[in-house]
């Protein structure tokens, strides 16, 4: 990444509001609850099965949403079932939100929160400078895997249930592999994609299950110059902190052209709609 620019993670507060227009204005928590709804619980059922209480563990569990979509399943197929959790989420915005949503839950008293604010990394060293061995039954990485320095190495300590962008046919995989040394920054694997984390788990012999899950986002406000909407999603887009204030002018005009090609996106009466298609990747326990 240019030294010029910088990674949107940097702004905590530029980053919610990209992230939450990023949310209005595509399909992915539908898709995800879609998936919840339908094929998780068979997973979570294999899980619980003939236990009292389960481990779980959420890295990068944002404002904890899908966290407790997940909750809300696995309590209809193990309603006796007590559950410890493990809350892993640097942003105190993010884990505040968490908070109150489940402050306002009614029926959640089988389940025992543990808040950590700290990152994936900071999580594992804190594990292990403790000493702690507690095993976890169910770990999800969600949205996350970008803001780590080294994904085969969090895959190693977390088997998962991993939700990655990026994949082979959707909008962020093309416009990653194209401006990865561009945008990404070198600290984290921030252009880490679906297919990248594949390969790790395929070099492992890691056995796992793959759904592709089809959602698309409205940018057609990218394309409107000093547009503030636009500005938030090239932001979310890129992972660059005010991209188009602070790229080079050939950089930009290379992100932009890229967006607006079928490689990313199609035309819908009139909007730019981005391919968002997602991949989840049901991981087993790695030995």
């Amino acid at each position: 990444m240019s030294c010029a620019m910088r990674s949107l993670v940097e702004d905590d507060d530029r980053y919610l509001k990209s992230f939450q227009l990023f949310l209005e204005r595509s399909s992915e928590h539908k898709c995800m609850q879609d998936f919840i709804h339908g094929i998780l619980p068979d997973i979570l059922a294999s899980i619980g099965e003939g236990k009292a209480n389960l481990n779980m563990m959420g890295v990068g569990s944002g404002a904890g949403e899908i966290d407790l979509e997940m909750f809300s399943q696995l309590h209809l197929k193990h309603p006796a079932v007590t559950v410890d959790n493990q809350v892993v989420e640097p942003s105190a915005q993010q884990l505040h939100l968490y908070k109150v949503l489940v402050s306002q839950k009614p029926n959640l008293d089988y389940i025992k929160f543990t808040w950590n604010k700290m990152t994936a990394t900071e999580f594992e060293k804190h594990w292990k400078e403790n000493h702690l061995t507690k095993k976890m039954d169910f770990i999800h990485m969600i949205q996350m895997l970008y803001y780590v320095k080294d994904p085969g190495a969090t895959c190693s300590s977390c088997s998962s249930l991993h939700k990655g962008g990026g994949s082979g046919p959707s909008g962020w995989g093309k416009l990653w592999r194209t401006f990865r040394t561009q945008l990404c920054n070198t600290e984290i694997s921030q252009c880490v994609t679906t297919g990248d984390i594949k390969a790790y788990l395929d070099s492992k012999t890691t056995s796992y299950q793959s759904y592709k899950l089809l959602s698309q986002m409205d940018i057609t406000e990218c394309f409107t110059e000093g547009d503030q909407r636009g500005e938030l999603l090239l932001d979310f887009l890129t992972e660059v902190l005010d991209f188009s204030a602070t790229a080079p002018p050939e950089l930009k005009r290379g992100v932009l052209d890229l967006l607006m090609t079928s490689d990313c996106s199609k035309e819908v009466d009139g909007r730019v709609i981005f391919n968002n298609t997602l991949e989840v990747l049901v991981v087993d326990p790695l030995q």
